[in-house]
């Protein structure tokens, strides 16, 4: 791991079940040093007691697991030993909450450390791809013309998204097991994390709060409207909404603007950030989703390719970001990526196995008022066919994000 040669300190944050703690006993059994998990009890209980010896003690790189649960006086410690020597290496640490925006936490142990993000396992990663979608993308259409039809079928597409990235959910065949594993995902982090930086009146809220989410994924998100249907407040319901995103259930894709595109809607998208769980929220099941015109389909296909574009970017060596793009003209395009230097590539999401010359009307007028600047354009869809589209223009297969591959048992 990179940084952690070159900084006093690195902080590996992800949702719970992304494989953090396996990737920190993997570092450790490379390069030594001392492995504390404040999952256990009796640990948590050493360090709330006395987080500064705790801090300032023990073999190097001393590696913490979910820090977030000994709260601010373990922080200010590590802050502390931080300060009185520039060593590199001497933290690893990890966390299942957003660190820079834990509201409990008064110091974000900024200009010491590095931060990386670790999510659930991408399909690329699955196959073994090197998960380079988005920097062929900026390269223009070229990178995918002539590629070979993909062996996915509608079907495999939806057992896919309906099992989602968790490593542990993947590997649970059975669908009732795995519908279980998932309440009591959102249970442990709902009733636990969350509970370890707020406090929480209505707790059986937030799941349907996520569950309406999950309901309207990649429709405008208008707090407003949520706490009417919750019957929360507004001040409540945004407390709740930023509790999600803390916690690495939730996330929010910001409006994209331009001066060359006029009249644009405001308001961010949001989207539960792994299929899998948004499917058990809504009560789809791949048999449900099979039935033509099953009305949850559609969001449920965004929602995979936000989480799994969100993967990609993670690691790869794109620095674009994610928006989405609608105007008060009926005109939207589902996601734009946007590199620092101004290019983009812009993807409309379809759940349908064919492509019509309609799909790609938005790409068309996004491309014509962006001229060099747009990149690519693609219409994502669940067929198998590469088909050029017009001037930067494809459909391109769902699995193109992962190369096309199949994944072998």
């Amino acid at each position: 791991m990179l940084l952690a040669n070159g900084l006093r300190a690195v902080v590996i944050n992800g949702p719970r079940q992304s494989g953090k703690t396996t990737l920190l006993r993997s570092f450790q059994a490379v390069h030594g040093g001392e492995f504390y998990s404040l999952d256990d009890e009796a640990t948590l209980t050493a360090v709330r007691a006395d987080p500064t010896t705790f801090a300032s003690y023990g073999q190097r790189p001393l590696i913490i697991d979910e820090i977030q649960r000994a709260g601010d006086p373990l922080v200010l410690a590590i802050k502390q030993v931080l300060d009185r020597s520039t060593d590199r290496g001497q933290f690893l640490l990890s966390g299942s909450t957003r660190f820079l925006t834990v509201p409990t936490l008064s110091e974000s142990l900024a200009g010491r450390v590095g931060f990386i993000e670790l999510w659930p396992l991408a399909v690329a990663e699955r196959v073994g791809q090197p998960g380079d979608f988005c920097g062929h993308a900026f390269a223009g259409p070229e990178s995918f013309l002539g590629a070979p039809s993909s062996p996915w079928t509608r079907d495999q597409y939806i057992d896919l998204i309906c099992t989602g990235g968790y490593p542990e959910a993947i590997f649970i065949p059975d669908a009732r097991v795995r519908a279980a594993w998932f309440d009591g995902y959102l249970n442990t982090v709902v009733l636990r994390d969350v509970t370890n930086f707020a406090t929480i009146q209505h707790g059986a809220l937030i799941s349907r709060l996520l569950g309406l989410i999950a309901a309207r994924s990649g429709g405008p998100m208008v707090p407003s409207d949520l706490s009417r249907v919750v019957e929360l407040s507004l001040t409540t319901t945004k407390n709740y909404l930023s509790y999600l995103e803390i916690v690495f259930l939730l996330s929010t894709v910001p409006a994209w603007s331009t001066n060359l595109v006029s009249r644009i809607a405001k308001s961010p998208k949001a989207y539960v950030n792994d299929s899998g769980l948004a499917a058990h929220l809504l009560g789809a099941s791949p048999e449900s989703l099979r039935r033509p015109g099953d009305r949850s389909l559609g969001g449920l296909v965004e929602t995979f390719v936000f989480s799994e574009l969100t993967k990609l970017l993670s690691f790869g060596a794109s620095t674009a970001t994610i928006y989405g793009l609608r105007n008060t003209d009926g005109r939207e395009v589902d996601f734009i990526l946007e590199e620092r230097d101004g290019r983009v590539v812009a993807l409309e999401i379809k759940a349908a196995a064919s492509v019509g010359p309609n799909d790609a009307r938005h790409l068309i007028w996004l491309r014509d008022k962006l001229g060099d600047r747009f990149a690519m354009g693609a219409v994502v869809y669940l067929g198998q066919q590469t088909v050029p589209l017009g001037d930067r223009l494809l459909a391109l297969p769902l699995s193109t994000l992962w190369g096309n591959q199949a994944i072998t048992p």
